[in-house]
């Protein structure tokens, strides 16, 4: 028997092979030569590694193994502590640049094996010698189970191991490594309700946060995770800025300090790990500005322990309400004239457990705004979530303020929508700060309250309880409004008939078509394919002439299927590529409907490549660009070219592309581009439909409108 280094379960095969689980089990009924099991159980079998990987070389369905599949291979079985070393071990390599850390992945066993005593010694880990690594027991405290800082006794990290870790660092860069290490952390994600920040909701309280605030120098996140929210935040910050986290993981804690020492370059970062609550590792630092996505729902958060804080400056928080204890955590690290925004589940907004606090966080002025976001939008994915938005008192004007109060969880939190409630919840809040007295309600969306009106019995602070009010409708307005609509609505209709019209389709026969492929780094290297990636520079210098006044096209909009909307004014872009038409486009990101893909027109083109969006750019005498947006875009190719645990990215080299003659690629590509435009028509459709639909149930049921068969004498 194998083993268990050398075993593969079903769901590493599919993602070894890039395909779904489903497939995996059609091999293994339909193929009287797929390898038989070698291990696990009858319900769970797993297999030899090498047997798989050779079946899976003879059909060509085996991918060029990278430099992160070797490290997640080496890292199965090994245990917590010797983990977190490793993740110590790649945050040393993340401050060093490109050239050192392809000088560390050749050094020799004993340097690496000293490089790792090296960067456990700066943690205050202690390390020497042989590298020891904690022990599975001593990663947790026995009473809570939160993660502690490393010991230095138990099992001896490996210098092949920190070689696979180091040629990661190497040629994808440290996040790719700690993508990796996240996959195998002794604590999965969605212990104790903590959950990654998406990048468009991290984008999101970023804006928020800096927004009404003269100037931000100084952020904290106490709960940073990863560091995709502080990330954000920090992206958007002068250089110099001091940029503080703290994390009870110490694996994501590396982590967080690898992302930062990307996305903000030339900050102060100073990321420690610890229990935020319980052992605050920065007592008396105040800053401009706090971002928060705190674990939820965590009745083990110090109650009791912390009953007598002075951080209870509102009241002391129940036990059963922990959120509230991260909302007066944030205010105690608030400058004047700070803010602070904090990602709650909703029920914080109404539990009567909480009531009190919430009445005196009004009283004393130190909540601004409170939003509520479609479901969907991030982990716990069934319900909406809430922002709010709050800033250190202003001890001479208690409870005169007033209060925002947005309702934006129309929707289902789809990708596709995130550039448009981005825009619609930034404008809102802009407005709302900068004429507070004079702020426009906007009906059945936001309002704009006295802290005195939200004072009562229950103090419930839900939006949607104070903003959805019926509007007051004409019956003549409202008939012309529904006939306008429901024009326009057969026009989608008809064009989503004509959308449909793509082919005739033939079947392939008994079994489906195979090809040799080849990966986009392939086809890039025979000078096929140029690939270009949006990022941020590093540099302040402000863009060129040719570049400031150019739009940028982000992920957002590329999900969404909207033009280019980034403004370059103020954006730093490290080399700016100019969007040119045939170019296609693709995000870094896959969400949980794969990837948004598009090839550029005349209208795209003449934008700027933003951050997140891959640009592929095909000679089109050798390549298609729809044939080519249509394959690359496949979820089995996505699968298999992906990385990441809980937040997934597309390593676009990984891509591969069938090699076919030009002629049968412009097939292929008019059939991709028909289903484009059928999926553009749908949506387009689909939206229009909801909105005539909304319109004609609210003009009945306020009476404004008479169904078929009713007349008023």
């Amino acid at each position: 028997m194998a083993s268990q280094s050398e075993q593969l379960t079903a769901a590493e095969i599919s993602r070894l092979a890039g395909v779904t689980r489903a497939t995996v089990s059609n091999w293994r009924r339909r193929h009287p030569d797929f390898p038989q099991p070698t291990g696990g159980t009858e319900a769970s079998p797993s297999y030899d590694r090498q047997q798989i990987e050779a079946w899976l070389d003879a059909r060509g369905r085996l991918p060029a193994r990278s430099s992160s599949d070797e490290l997640r291979a080496r890292l199965r079985g090994r245990p917590p502590g010797e983990i977190e070393a490793v993740a110590l071990f790649t945050a040393h390599l993340a401050g060093l640049d490109a050239r050192e850390r392809a000088a560390t992945a050749k050094l020799t066993d004993g340097e690496l094996t000293a490089l790792l005593a090296e960067a456990l010694a700066s943690t205050g880990s202690g390390a020497t010698g042989d590298a020891k690594t904690p022990s599975a027991g001593d990663a947790k405290t026995p009473a809570t189970g939160r993660a502690k800082t490393p010991a230095t006794s138990g099992a001896t990290v490996s210098a092949t191991l920190l070689r696979a870790a180091a040629q990661v660092a190497h040629q994808e860069g440290p996040l790719a490594a700690f993508d990796v290490l996240d996959e195998h952390t002794e604590a999965p994600i969605g212990v104790r309700g903590t959950h990654p920040t998406p990048d468009a909701l991290a984008d999101l309280m970023a804006a928020l946060v800096t927004t009404g605030h003269a100037r931000v120098r100084s952020v904290l996140d106490p709960a940073c995770g990863g560091g995709r929210l502080l990330a954000a935040v920090a992206a958007a910050l002068e250089p110099g800025a001091d940029v503080r986290g703290q994390e009870y993981r110490p694996v994501t804690a590396a982590q967080a300090r690898a992302r930062l020492a990307e996305a903000a370059p030339r900050a102060s970062v100073d990321v420690r790990t610890g229990d935020s609550l319980r052992d605050d590792a920065f007592p008396g630092l105040h800053v401009d500005a706090v971002v928060c996505n705190p674990p939820y729902g965590d009745r083990d958060w110090g109650h009791d322990e912390l009953a007598f804080d002075t951080r209870w400056a509102y009241g002391v928080p129940p036990r059963s309400e922990p959120e509230l204890a991260w909302v007066q955590h944030a205010l105690a690290h608030l400058a004047e004239g700070g803010q602070a925004v904090l990602l709650l589940p909703p029920a914080t907004a109404s539990r009567p457990s909480g009531r009190r606090i919430r009445a005196e966080l009004i009283r004393q002025g130190a909540l601004c705004g409170v939003i509520a976001l479609p479901a969907g939008l991030a982990v716990p994915h069934h319900i909406g979530l809430h922002l709010w938005i709050l800033r250190a008192p202003d001890a001479g004007r208690p409870g005169r303020d007033l209060v925002l109060l947005m309702d934006a969880s129309a929707g289902e939190g789809r990708a596709a929508d995130a550039g448009k409630l981005h825009e619609t919840i930034t404008g809102t809040w802009r407005a709302f700060t900068e004429t507070a007295a004079e702020f426009a309600e906007i009906p059945g969306t936001a309002r704009a309250l006295p802290a005195i009106d939200l004072l009562d019995e229950l103090v419930d602070l839900s939006p949607g309880r104070h903003v959805r009010i019926a509007p007051v409708i004409t019956p003549d307005a409202a008939l012309r409004d529904v006939a306008r609509l429901i024009e326009r609505l057969e026009a989608d209709v008809a064009a989503l008939a004509a959308a449909t019209e793509i082919g005739p389709l033939a079947s392939a026969g008994e079994a489906s078509r195979t090809w040799r492929t080849a990966t986009v780094a392939d086809l890039t290297r025979g000078g096929a394919l140029a690939v270009h990636k949006g990022t941020r520079a590093a540099t302040t210098d402000p863009m060129s002439a040719g570049h400031a006044d150019r739009p940028v096209l982000r992920a957002r909009d590329l999900i969404g299927g909207t033009r280019a909307g980034g403004d370059a004014r103020g954006l730093h872009l490290a080399d700016p590529i100019v969007v040119e038409a045939g170019d296609v486009l693709i995000t870094q990101i896959v969400g949980p409907h794969g990837v948004a893909a598009r090839v550029a027109d005349e209208e795209d083109a003449g934008c700027l490549l933003g951050n997140g969006v891959f640009l592929l750019r095909p000679d089109p005498a050798r390549l298609d660009p729809w044939f080519l947006a249509g394959f690359v875009s496949a979820p089995d190719n996505v699968s298999q070219a992906t990385t990441g645990s809980s937040t997934q990215q597309l390593v676009a080299s990984r891509l591969r592309v069938p090699l076919l003659p030009i002629g049968e690629q412009t097939a292929y590509g008019r059939a991709f581009r028909k289903v484009d435009e059928l999926r553009s028509t749908a949506r387009n459709a689909a939206n229009h439909a909801d909105e005539a639909a909304d319109l004609i149930a609210t003009t009945l049921s306020s009476g404004a409108l008479l169904p078929p068969g009713i007349e008023l004498p």
